[in-house]
């Protein structure tokens, strides 16, 4: 009596038991009507047929090499459920009976593969390129499918939902929602970033604020992710152009802060940051020869360690890291604001903020009919192309140039859609901290002293000859600079037309129209509270 294994598969879950109960019945069959026995069954659930890199099948290929000369066939309902690969089918086929000597069997088709018969082989050939057929066309409807749903529809069509997002609705109506606990450390790990905080500390806070992603590039997944910024990546499909496309659920940040991480994120020369508690200044002070410092201990005759900041030209610097912290605590000390000055800064900043507000409305609506021209742009070549008034080449040239065109537009309507003068708000909430900074200054983390002294001194605070120096000073803080002098901590030496905006100040959709000390005193007021690496001092 002939002996015969069986190799059953499915490829879809939604297959599952009934595909192979089916599979098992039309074998058992075929098996009981040609007085076959079945001596072994191998069965791989939820894989595909593109290769044979599958669990089961490596097994049937274990036992045929083990067993090959007690088995005469090799049963299975369809050459589909062997393979979809054509060129990969047919090599097995010969393998099986050629080494071998067991023939393919697919019962539903009834034919009995056979390589040294020329009818048969052909047979074989042609049912495997059917299947294979079979299998572009459906990838062609799918990938089609998903072109529409992502780039015309707007939809985010995968099953699981990206971090600070849940989903909600049903069949094609489900869309992305935010999860607003979770889109605060999602908008703390972008700001963390472009304020050059180490991805490793944004990891470890992020943490601590319940970031549950895990793995090495967990932080870099989230901050290359377009969806966040209200878009999505579109693979080409055909002649249909591929790239980012609008979404239709809201973004957690804006797209201006989405491409400036992008771009900070090519820079990959970057050497990896590492702080260091004790030495808060490094990457922050620069040498009078304009390189940034960098420290190490000194173990001491007894044992203990002393902490200096050297400079690469090591003839240069060697400042001792103790007497460098007591200068710059002496010197925010002097930099406090007195009363006066605040309630000035808040009269500035009230004029600015309605004046703001109110440039801000026509510019949304300027902004809102410059959009709605570039959709009729877009709707106007797509019309084009499909009556072949345009060629493809064109018609993707000026599909780019409006798509960038709608992306920057968007980005701006959201922008200016926001309650910017939230910013103000908090400005006035923490204004009053300012008078004291050598406080704030003393408690604050190593990364919050770090920017205190950035935007203090505009990242130009340099040490030479026993004193801090700079050219660049928030004017506002620099009334006592002459005292800073005359006690040996600080020499200002003012910068002629020191008023460029900074770039993050162009980042967040601040315009020069706003009074650019009172910007960077908001930034220095904000940077002391709020966000999981700034303090928040009780008064």
């Amino acid at each position: 009596m002939k002996k015969a294994i069986r190799y059953l598969r499915f490829s879809d879950k939604h297959q599952s038991n009934g595909s192979i109960e089916r599979q098992e019945l039309y074998t058992d069959q075929w098996a009981k009507n040609n007085q076959v026995q079945l001596v072994d069954t191998f069965i791989d659930r939820g894989k595909s047929a593109r290769t044979f890199d599958r669990p089961d099948f490596k097994k049937l290929e274990a036992f045929i090499r083990k067993h090959y000369r007690s088995v005469d066939y090799l049963l299975v309902d369809q050459l589909d459920r062997f393979s979809r690969d054509a060129g990969e089918a047919i090599k097995m086929v010969k393998k099986l009976q050629m080494e071998f000597s067991i023939q393919i069997v697919s019962v539903t088709e009834g034919i009995t593969y056979d390589y040294s018969t020329p009818g048969s082989f052909f047979r074989t050939g042609l049912q495997l390129l059917l299947a294979e057929e079979d299998n572009i066309n459906r990838s062609i409807k799918v990938r089609g499918g998903l072109y529409t749903a992502k780039a015309k529809e707007g939809r985010y069509v995968y099953k699981n939902p990206p971090y600070g997002y849940y989903k909600d609705g049903v069949g094609k109506e489900r869309h992305l929602v935010i999860n607003e606990r979770e889109a605060e450390i999602v908008r703390y790990i972008y700001d963390a970033y472009l304020n050059n905080v180490p991805i490793y500390i944004i990891f470890d806070k992020a943490r601590e604020m319940g970031f549950s992603r895990n793995g090495n590039e967990a932080i870099q997944r989230v901050l290359s992710n377009p969806v966040y910024a209200g878009m999505q990546y579109v693979e080409p499909f055909k002649d249909y152009p591929g790239g980012l496309f609008k979404a239709l659920h809201q973004p957690i940040i804006d797209y201006v802060t989405w491409q400036n991480v992008q771009f900070k994120m090519k820079k990959v020369d970057k050497p990896k940051v590492t702080v260091i508690d004790e030495l808060p200044l490094c990457g922050v002070l620069k040498c009078h020869c304009g390189k940034l410092l960098t420290g190490a201990p000194s173990r001491g005759r007894w044992g203990g360690y002393y902490y200096y900041y050297k400079c690469n030209k090591t003839t240069h610097l060697n400042l001792s890291a103790k007497k460098a912290h007591q200068q710059l605590e002496e010197i925010f000390d002097l930099m406090s604001l007195p009363e006066n000055i605040i309630r000035a800064i808040k009269d500035e900043s009230d004029t600015a903020v309605n004046l703001r507000i109110k440039n801000n409305k026509s510019l949304l609506a300027e902004k809102q009919r410059e959009l709605a021209c570039e959709e009729k742009k877009l709707l106007s070549i797509e019309e084009k192309w499909i009556t072949n008034t345009i060629n493809h080449e064109t018609y993707q040239k000026w599909y780019n140039i409006i798509t960038n065109n709608m992306l920057s537009l968007n980005a701006a309507i959201g922008r200016l859609n926001q309650n910017q003068d939230k910013v103000y708000t908090k400005l006035y909430e923490n204004l009053e901290r300012l008078t004291n900074l050598g406080y704030i200054y003393r408690h604050a983390e190593t990364l919050d002293k770090q920017e205190l002294v950035r935007l203090g001194f505009d990242n130009n605070l340099y040490y030479q000859n026993g004193l801090y120096r700079t050219p660049t000073m928030i004017e506002e803080l620099s009334h006592n600079y002459l005292i800073m002098k005359e006690k040996g901590l600080l020499i200002y030496e003012k910068k002629r037309g020191n008023c460029k905006i900074p770039r993050s100040a162009e980042r967040e959709g601040f315009e020069p129209s706003i009074p650019l000390p009172v910007y960077k005193l908001s930034r220095l007021a904000l940077s002391t509270t709020q966000t999981p690496l700034r303090i928040g001092l009780q008064k």
